[in-house]
């Protein structure tokens, strides 16, 4: 039986980081991969693997259709081409360590949906922190996210039983929004508690900048809404878990920034831990 997994990486002026990206799938100890890159920018990125002596056959190259689409629309691009059981997400500035997806790939013989804790490294790969490291363990919706409390692209899924669409129409979450469709057909997730995704902190970043909050507020509240319209079918639990995540994220969004300006470098996960952890003991 085939194991093969489709790794999607859209690419919009990632020449600086996509060569580490690159590698650390070349790295992969489970082989049977596909990189699917998707060029967003109209770079010749092709070209620049050569270049760099990276050229492989498992990677395939596409173009997005335009210039600064976004990623939703660049992943789904690969998504709709790709014939592989499996696919994992990696962003164009991230890693993979060296074991995610064979690790991953051992767990979806039992999970369709299968997420990892992270390293969180700044730009120079420098160890910020961990998100979500602890013991293996299933996660329902309602779970999933007072986990792993940071970004969602660290995701492999089997197509086979669970698939979806990036939603272009949303400028942030997207991750998440997602993951939910994929719960829609599946109750609940694998999380493999060993960190074995490098997701890289930029001070520009979306999810890191202090002036993104109103993006942010505006996506995390369509979500809320569509949870509590029942768009994703989940039992009543797990939206009463992403309810109570989503409003304590939310509350601290218009925060962060004074928070950051008060400690520079301070990362949005250390700004809203301590808040998930009071409404635990609450």
């Amino acid at each position: 039986m085939s194991h093969t997994v489709s790794i999607i990486t859209p690419a919009f002026r990632a020449q600086p980081t996509i060569l580490a990206t690159v590698r650390s799938v070349l790295a992969q100890t489970h082989a049977d991969w596909q990189l699917w890159l998707i060029a967003d920018d109209g770079f010749d990125y092709a070209g620049l693997l050569a270049e760099a002596g990276l050229d492989d056959s498992r990677i395939l190259h596409l173009s997005s259709g335009g210039v600064g689409l976004g990623a939703a629309t660049a992943r789904n691009r690969a998504l709709e081409r790709l014939d592989t059981p499996f696919a994992a997400i990696l962003d164009a500035d991230d890693r993979l360590k060296p074991q995610k997806l064979e690790l991953a790939v051992e767990a979806l013989a039992e999970h369709a949906i299968v997420t990892t804790a992270l390293d969180v490294m700044d730009e120079a790969f420098n160890h910020l922190r961990f998100v979500g490291q602890g013991a293996d363990q299933a996660l329902t919706p309602g779970q999933h996210k007072w986990v792993s409390l940071s970004m969602d692209s660290m995701l492999v899924w089997d197509r086979r039983r669970t698939d979806g669409r990036y939603d272009a129409t949303m400028s942030n979450m997207t991750d998440l929004e997602f993951l939910l469709q994929l719960y829609r057909q599946v109750p609940a997730s694998f999380h493999l508690g060993t960190p074995l995704h490098d997701y890289i902190k930029r001070s520009a970043s979306m999810s890191n900048g202090a002036n993104v909050a109103a993006g942010m507020i505006a996506s995390k509240t369509t979500l809320l809404q569509r949870l509590r319209a029942g768009f994703y079918g989940l039992p009543a639990e797990d939206v009463a878990g992403l309810e109570q995540f989503l409003d304590i994220s939310l509350a601290a969004e218009p925060l962060y920034g004074p928070a950051l300006a008060a400690q520079p470098g301070l990362l949005f996960e250390d700004h809203l831990e301590p808040r998930l952890a009071q409404a635990k003991r609450a």
